[in-house]
């Protein structure tokens, strides 16, 4: 039948799912060859067999996961033209990551190649289209703005993935996430304040 997946297919599926789900609940030192073949219901082998081990299947959990929530980002982030919307955005973009578990996803993974650097090498490449995605939004929102020349787009960036990063570690100790939501309110303050700073600055040659 047209669609259907072949087994092989079928099996690297359920793998990868059980990867996520697993690495979500467990962490990275909980999950195991064993640990995710029993939640994908197949034998182990089979996770050796079509990703070559363990950190390779977590990684293409890792893109499943990214590339869809990229496509997600996006969609909300395509019509964001002011500072203020950007940051409602994100608080909006933050809670969905949360409560479905990519955050942790990507720092279990990030945490475990603190130790294994061929692991972090991978991370890396892997940050690297956030950042760019961040910088290019950030740019839209301010770009050519004294606000862009005081916080260039690409330093932003950077503090936004460490942010994101940082804050799911932060929820384990805030369990309300009041200090959370405390950044994003202090945020969605701030950004009011700060328009004057988002306004064009004329080129030169419309000068005079």
């Amino acid at each position: 039948m047209a669609g259907r997946q072949q087994p092989g297919e079928e099996t690297r599926e359920r793998l990868i799912e059980a990867a996520a789900e697993t690495l979500r609940t467990e962490g990275y030192a909980g999950t195991s060859a064993r640990v995710i073949a029993r939640a994908a219901g197949v034998n182990s082998a089979l996770v050796f067999y079509h990703f070559g081990g363990v950190d390779p299947l977590l990684l293409a959990a890792l893109d499943r996961s990214s590339e869809q929530r990229m496509r997600t980002y996006e969609e909300a982030l395509a019509g964001v033209r002011t500072l203020e919307e950007l940051v409602e955005a994100a608080n909006g973009i933050y809670r969905a990551d949360i409560e479905g578990g990519h955050i942790t996803l990507f720092s279990e993974l990030v945490g475990a190649g603190i130790a294994r650097p061929e692991l972090r090498a991978e991370i890396v490449k892997r940050a690297e289209p956030w950042i760019d995605f961040v910088e290019r939004t950030v740019e839209r929102v301010i770009g050519g703005s004294p606000l862009a020349r005081l916080l260039p787009p690409r330093e932003l960036a950077y503090a936004a993935i460490t942010f994101y990063l940082g804050v799911n570690l932060f929820t384990h100790l805030d369990a309300d996430r009041t200090r959370t939501d405390a950044v994003f309110g202090l945020a969605a303050r701030l950004a009011p304040r700060a328009r004057l700073l988002t306004m064009r600055l004329p080129r030169r040659h419309e000068k005079g």
